[in-house]
């Protein structure tokens, strides 16, 4: 999409098209070609996901993840307020790392690869100590245990976070107290499932990982 005079500094369209916003925005469009951006209305922008590095990196690769999960011109649907929501938490630094990984959790589905937390995917079991099994794409009971030797051996708690996380909605996310080393135990985690199942190669995560922000 093009954008005209937006780089002038007096345009109204300057701050419509910055990183890290939303709006309502009116193209101009035939059905082929590339389509102008003519009003952009209601804009919000995330100011501290410029001026903090973790929280910019964070973000980028959010939307990286967004960028990879959907075809152009393809409706995200209720995806949306999950990115929305995602990045309004973390302008105001609502726990990133707990942001970070509620979002990498929730965006397995939408890759086609959503993992099984509500049950043991062996048994069903819903109750009980539970370990994470990549290779079976969900959370296993203990009475398994020993039947999965490539279990990742997370803690019962690290489990129940990625459960809780992956299963509530955004918005619930403030209601959740957790300690910084169970929240590195998930992503961790997390890093080894989406290396596993997705073959991604983002350069944004590399960031993340090259800056050791947990």
């Amino acid at each position: 999409m093009a954008v005209k005079g937006a780089l002038k500094p007096k345009s109204k369209l300057n701050a419509a098209t910055l990183n890290f916003s939303f709006g309502d925005y009116k193209i101009m469009t035939n059905g082929a070609g590339i389509s102008t951006l003519r009003a952009p209305g209601h804009v919000q922008t995330f100011d501290q996901l410029f001026t903090d590095l973790k929280l910019n990196a964070y973000a980028s690769y959010m939307l990286d993840l967004v960028d990879h999960a959907f075809v152009e011109y393809e409706d995200v649907g209720e995806s949306f307020t999950l990115v929305r929501t995602s990045l309004q938490l973390l302008n105001q630094t609502v726990n990133p790392e707990a942001v970070l990984a509620l979002f990498e959790l929730q965006m397995l589905p939408i890759f086609g690869v959503g993992p099984q937390l509500r049950e043991c995917i062996i048994c069903g079991k819903q109750q009980g100590k539970f370990d994470y099994s990549i290779d079976l794409g969900g959370v296993i009971c203990s009475d398994h245990f020993n039947q999965v030797p490539t279990r990742l051996h997370l803690s019962p708690k690290a489990v129940g976070l990625m459960r809780t996380l992956g299963l509530i909605k955004i918005v619930q996310l403030g209601q959740i107290s957790v300690s910084a080393a169970l929240l590195r135990e998930v992503l961790n985690a997390l890093d080894r499932i989406y290396r596993q199942t997705l073959d991604l190669n983002l350069k944004t995560k590399t960031f993340i990982d090259s800056m050791h922000f947990w």
